[in-house]
């Protein structure tokens, strides 16, 4: 048998969210990998800087506008890709809106955040999955956090102005339970769905609190935070066809869905 291949030659994916520093590492990642690569948000121009450097670099990376909130600014951009690429062969969600900043915010921050976090997430997700299902399977990854997963530690933020607002716990949790279910929907369309809950990425243009890093370090096996070229391998991974061999379809649960 020959080895896997993470190759993402002759795919066209769509990537919403990709001006910050995780958005940017899978921009190249992915493109890097071989992928025709659209990645989509509210403000393209700030995206096409990056898509050019790409493009320049012999890579295919295009930026389109999209208001994941506003379902016919969503299809208009499924719509564009089709017309463009002629497939969608998978999907990458990483936008994120963080208008909450601590517990003590009016609800219209947590309104706004829901709008974006959870409906936004939901209506672009289920848009570009339906256009992979319908071109005959593929792959869809969702970037949550370790923070849909846990609860806060505050002994981490002490001495830093680092906030951890409400909000992000509640959509990133939110986000991991909605991909299995995205999943069982989608398998049997030979579709993937997956999430990756990363931990503390390191920023080195914006330098975490020393104390912070010092504590993070001594809670990881890595004794450090991630690097987000890091999140990227994993990402490029359950895109490429190597991941069929260990994602597989659909789980059977004893007591819960049956095998077909």
């Amino acid at each position: 048998m020959s080895a896997p291949n993470f190759s993402l030659a002759g795919k066209v994916i769509v990537q919403s969210g990709g001006s910050g520093l995780l958005g940017r590492a899978l921009v190249s990642g992915l493109a890097a990998s071989g992928a025709t690569l659209v990645v989509a948000s509210r403000d393209a121009a700030k995206l096409e800087t990056h898509a050019a450097a790409e493009r320049a670099a012999g890579r295919r990376v295009y930026a389109e506008t999209v208001d994941i909130v506003d379902e016919a600014s969503v299809h208009a951009l499924r719509d564009r890709v089709l017309a463009t690429h002629g497939r969608i062969d998978g999907f990458v969600f990483n936008a994120v809106a963080r208008p909450m900043r601590k517990m003590g915010d009016d609800l219209a921050a947590w309104r706004a955040s829901m709008e974006t976090n959870a409906t936004g997430f939901f209506a672009i997700t289920r848009a570009m999955t339906d256009a992979i299902a319908k071109a005959g399977g593929g792959s869809v990854v969702n970037i949550a956090s370790m923070q849909g997963m846990i609860g806060m530690n505050p002994w981490l933020y002490e001495g830093t102005t680092m906030g951890v607002p409400p909000d992000y716990f509640f959509h990133k949790g939110g986000m991991i339970n909605l991909t299995r279910h995205l999943a069982s929907h989608y398998g049997p369309q030979k579709v993937r769905v997956n999430v990756v809950s990363p931990g503390g990425i390191y920023n080195p243009a914006h330098p975490q609190a020393p104390a912070f890093l010092e504590r993070y370090g001594k809670m990881t096996m890595l004794g450090r935070m991630a690097e987000a070229s890091e999140v990227t391998g994993a990402v490029v991974f359950l895109l490429s066809d190597a991941s069929t061999y260990i994602t597989g379809t659909n789980l059977v649960v004893d007591g819960g869905y049956t095998a077909k």
